[in-house]
């Protein structure tokens, strides 16, 4: 009997460490996957537009032309980022962060990190090519979509 109870008893044990080891290794990832392409879809479908508020006058070095142009704001699950490019002499020489997530502590803290590193990155790239800063994946996404948004009203035809 001593032996059937510390049986079942074992089998109950493994049974649970199955469990667990299944919701930490793989829905995990699984809820990842989909977090990620749910947020692409509603990056893509409730992102609202902007106008350009451009001087747009052409240049004759450079990808861009000269002005500003503000790209749209892109909805991310912590709020939506819009940001400004200001073009001169065909180069980007400047990137304004018109909004961003900042309800609360944690979303000011990981911004205010992220965001200098983002704008001259995307200075130094003259694109919206940039590295993702750990922890501000969001972030990342509205400031990367917003600022090819503005670069592509930007570009010289």
């Amino acid at each position: 009997m001593k032996k059937l109870l510390t049986t079942i008893i074992s089998l109950i044990v493994l049974v649970a460490l199955i469990i667990d080891g299944y919701f930490l290794f793989i829905k995990n990832k699984l809820t990842q996957a989909t977090s990620s392409a749910e947020s692409t879809t509603t990056q893509s479908t409730n992102s609202s537009t902007s106008t350009s508020s451009s001087s747009a006058t052409s240049s004759s070095t450079g990808r861009y032309q000269n002005g500003t142009y503000t790209g749209k704001a892109t909805a991310t699950q912590w709020g939506d980022v819009q940001v400004q490019a200001v073009i001169k002499g065909g180069k980007i020489t400047a990137v304004n962060v018109l909004a961003y997530p900042n309800d609360n502590g944690h979303d000011k803290q990981i911004n205010s990190q992220a965001l200098p590193v983002y704008k001259s990155e995307a200075i130094s790239a003259q694109s919206a090519n940039i590295k993702l800063v750990s922890g501000a994946s969001e972030t990342y996404k509205g400031f990367t979509s917003s600022l090819q948004n503005a670069l592509d009203k930007a570009e010289v035809n």
